[in-house]
């Protein structure tokens, strides 16, 4: 399917790895210009180099933190106007309910809403001037279904959903659509931490805390960065002006949900 927006400008956040560089993939095979953004400079470059050669866009790499005021500024300043926005950072970490104080749901609430909503501010005017744009939050499938030890993420996402909601609402009307993706578990970086935890917690192998969550999700595996992506580039597209505010779970399943 020609999804319709090559030539499009994106920035895609968190994009060195994982399910934020699933999506800059995606957005670069429908021709669209990425810049993209990580921490870690060396994985940064190698991805703008790889996507580059493989689907021949342009691509600027960005090395900061996002989360940090002085990486955002960095970062949207070399982003420039920009058509499409998807928002990413790495989760908190788990734990439990008494492990948490003001500190760490400051910091959670940093990498998680305030930082999403920061970059919805900074890139939604120009999108509305154009009469067209588009903002994927990859956010969590735990504000379908709170995750128990993950109460930091749970909270921060939560935030951020209330907020997109209304917000999607206002911008609707100038071509501008915000949609949030909330991935369950996929095979990158976040689901061997988690997994690893489960293994320390039970005393039992990586392997068979894999096998034991992969149990648990009716598709009896974990998703795949690429398919992810490829859902992530459809809400972008010009088919998906019609879908606006919603919450679209990716998880295989794995929230037992009519709704």
């Amino acid at each position: 399917m020609d999804l319709g927006i090559k030539g499009k400008r994106a920035l895609v956040c968190a994009a060195s790895k994982g399910l934020g560089r699933g999506c800059a993939e995606a957005l670069a095979e429908a021709g669209v210009d990425l810049v993209i953004n990580a921490r870690g400079a060396e994985a940064l470059e190698q991805t703008a180099t790889a996507i580059r050669d493989r689907h021949g866009v342009a691509v600027t790499a960005v090395a900061a933190d996002i989360t940090s005021q002085d990486g955002r500024a960095a970062v949207l300043e070399a982003a420039g106007a920009v058509d499409i926005l998807v928002t990413n950072a790495g989760g908190p970490p788990p734990g439990l309910w008494s492990d948490w104080d003001r500190d760490d749901f400051i910091a959670a609430l940093d990498g998680n809403m305030l930082t999403p909503i920061a970059l919805m501010k900074a890139c939604l005017p120009g999108m509305i001037d154009a009469g067209w744009g588009r903002v994927v939050n990859i956010t969590s499938g735990s504000v379908k279904a709170p995750i128990p030890q993950l109460g930091l993420s749970n909270a921060a996402r939560a935030g951020l959903t209330g907020y997109v909601a209304g917000t999607a609402r206002q911008v609707a009307p100038h071509g501008v659509t915000i949609n949030n993706l909330l991935p369950g578990i996929h095979a990158t970086d976040r689901a061997i931490m988690l997994d690893t935890g489960v293994s320390k917690a039970q005393g039992c192998t990586l392997d068979e805390a894999r096998a034991q969550r992969q149990a648990t999700i009716p598709a009896r595996r974990y998703g795949t960065a690429a398919e992810f992506g490829a859902t992530c580039a459809f809400l972008c597209s010009q088919h998906a002006g019609f879908i606006v505010a919603q919450n679209i779970l990716a998880d295989g399943g794995a929230i037992n949900a009519t709704l």
